[in-house]
């Protein structure tokens, strides 16, 4: 099947979330969050790095938002059901439709931590991967020195499959990281 007829709802609700595709008009929201997040996330996102501009930070919504339309990559933004408020952003990224393998993807608003939501969404991605896509492999990759992210990635059941040693570059380009890769796969009911 073409991988652009594959179906995806409007929104994936949990208990106190839900999560939608990425829309034009989102760069607002998503870049408050990162600015109060930048020291947070720095460390591990590149697109932390650079401080951008409310301009810079729609264009990347928009074209992620193409990405979406053409199955490529599926960038989805967080809500609380109660107040609408912006949590983060979650997304299944590095796509491969032939294997039906998905890598999850996260990052929260540094004023939301701690209170679970990235746990949360990130088990119902995983659910809805092997439940709508019909997934064979589901993966989280982290940097080694991410204890939060690893922690996510243990607490959903994850088994650790190795470390890929200087694997990458980290976000300052220039000291080499290590990725944790953590998978789950069909077979792990």
């Amino acid at each position: 099947m073409n991988p652009i007829l594959v179906d995806f709802p409007e929104k994936i609700e949990t208990t106190r979330l839900y999560f939608r595709p990425c829309l034009p008009g989102d760069g607002k929201i998503v870049h408050e969050a990162i600015a109060v997040s930048r020291d947070s996330l720095k460390k591990w996102l590149p697109f932390a790095v650079k401080e951008e501009t409310v301009e810079e930070v729609e264009a990347g919504i928009r074209a992620s938002f193409a990405e979406f339309i053409n199955r490529s990559d599926f960038r989805l933004h967080i809500y609380l059901k109660e107040n609408h408020l912006f949590v983060g952003s979650i997304g299944l990224h590095r796509i491969n439709w032939d294997i039906k393998k998905f890598e999850i993807g996260y990052w929260c608003d540094s004023r939301q931590i701690k209170n679970g939501y990235i746990t949360e969404a990130a088990e119902a991605l995983t659910a809805f991967c092997f439940e709508h896509f019909k997934a064979n492999r589901v993966e989280i990759r982290c940097d080694e020195k991410n204890i939060d992210s690893r922690r996510i990635a243990e607490r959903l059941g994850f088994p650790l499959e190795g470390i890929l040693r200087n694997d990458s570059l980290a976000t300052d380009n220039i000291s080499l990281r290590s990725t944790c890769v953590y998978a789950k796969v069909k077979v792990d009911d």
